[in-house]
């Protein structure tokens, strides 16, 4: 057992909305769990090491609600050199292995995945626990469940009526899944389909939340279009995916069933910037047709008080698995309204209660897991210092070194976010 003081740090606290200057925070780095968080750097524990962070502020790690790791992001920056969803189990397994180590040198120490072709992040999750690979935590989903021809019908459960619905919940948590995830309308990378298509009735969307809670586990909707927003959060999904088109009825529904948005701002972003050409032109109408809708019914939700948890889509077009989540966080701020600190909540606290691990994750408190990110700069005053280089710690240990950038390296980092939208 080896006790850590890091000392002379500041320390994001949830509460104040703010960095708390000159604080200590005890490690277990056999639990990997935080021992004492408190003011100056004096402890009553008896402590291994003490370490010094002379200053730095530090936030709990990064939470991703909404990831594809089997997904293959590099495919759209190579003129598709490569396939964007191969049917290889192996393949997709490389390329899950290969998100995982970037997610993680980036801060985002535990996701929510969403879809995994072969049921593939239930072994990842495996391997990452035992620490055979290098990667966040994983809350799992396995396949996603569409209708025949469906949504992700590519790469999911096929199911139709309430009988399928149940049989096919009831084997995916067989299968050892965490979360269930339903289509539970059309979208953008599926041609022949639109946002306000809604592919499961409410019968059978209701079936799957059932069957899902019955066992303990949270159900979590992609839902795009207004109506199948609505039907959604009717269905009493814990989260709704995307959330294109709210209004004030969704509004009042999503309050009183306590339900959480999850954004995914920078898929559409990504494909309205980068994606002229190369995305197909049937997906990039699609995004010119919603993105301003779906920008301001986020910021709706955010000024209505609807918690908003942090995902980003990785693995869609120009959306990776590095610093495109710091950088949802900075779209939150720009584009939605939100404080710096909301956008930190967003990603942390808010992911940590969305996915029922907030008894563990999401805050910096004596109890909790000691996941966390050190940064040089305070993030309350500019939020885009969380896309720089950091340091970032799982259970007590830091995994990735920030590395130390020169004056150039550092002009050259992610740019501000564009006014177009």
């Amino acid at each position: 057992m080896t006790k850590i003081n890091y000392t002379n740090v500041a320390i994001y606290n949830h509460e104040k909305q703010n960095f708390i200057a000159n604080q200590h925070m005890v490690v277990d780095t056999d639990t990997g769990k935080i021992v004492e968080v408190g003011n100056g750097s004096s402890t009553n524990q008896v402590v291994d090491e003490v370490s010094d962070m002379h200053g730095r502020y530090v936030m709990p790690g990064i939470m991703n609600a909404h990831t594809h790791i089997t997904s293959i992001p590099t495919y759209w920056w190579n003129d598709g050199k490569e396939q964007r969803h191969s049917d290889s189990r192996e393949f997709n397994t490389m390329f899950a292995v290969r998100n995982m180590a970037d997610a993680i040198d980036h801060g985002i120490t535990y996701i929510r995945n969403v879809g995994a072709a072969f049921d593939i992040d239930i072994e990842v999750k495996k391997m990452q626990e035992k620490g055979w690979i290098r990667g966040p935590k994983v809350m799992t989903s396995g396949k996603a469940f569409s209708i025949t021809g469906g949504h992700g019908s590519g790469g999911g459960y096929e199911v139709d009526g309430v009988d399928e619905v149940r049989k096919g919940v009831r084997q995916a948590m067989k299968n050892g899944v965490d979360n269930i995830k339903m289509m539970v309308t059309g979208g953008v990378l599926k041609n022949g389909e639109t946002p306000d298509d809604i592919q499961f009735t409410p019968e059978e969307a209701r079936t799957a939340v059932v069957e899902a809670h019955h066992k303990g586990k949270t159900a979590a909707a992609h839902a795009q279009g207004n109506a199948g927003v609505k039907e959604a959060v009717a269905a009493g999904f814990d989260t709704v995916e995307h959330a294109f088109d709210i209004d004030d009825e969704t509004i009042a529904m999503m309050k009183e069933h306590g339900t959480v948005v999850v954004p995914t701002m920078n898929a559409m972003y990504a494909i309205y910037k980068y994606g002229k050409d190369t995305v197909p032109d049937w997906a990039r109408k699609k995004v010119i047709v919603n993105i301003k809708k779906h920008f301001a019914s986020i910021t709706k939700a955010v000024q209505s008080g609807i918690p908003i948890a942090m995902g980003t889509d990785a693995g869609t077009p120009y959306n990776g698995f590095r610093n495109e989540s710091a950088y949802e966080m900075e779209l939150y701020v720009e584009k939605a309204g939100m404080t710096p600190a909301q956008a930190i909540d967003s990603a942390t606290i808010n992911c940590a209660r969305a996915m029922h691990v907030d008894d563990e994750y999401g805050q910096i408190v004596a109890g909790n897991y000691a996941d966390f990110i050190s940064m040089a700069e305070n993030p309350i005053n500019d939020i885009s210092v969380i896309q720089h280089d950091k340091d970032v710690y799982q259970n007590g240990t830091r995994v990735h070194k920030q590395a130390v950038l020169t004056a150039t390296e550092r002009q050259s980092a992610p740019s501000k976010v564009s006014a177009a939208i």
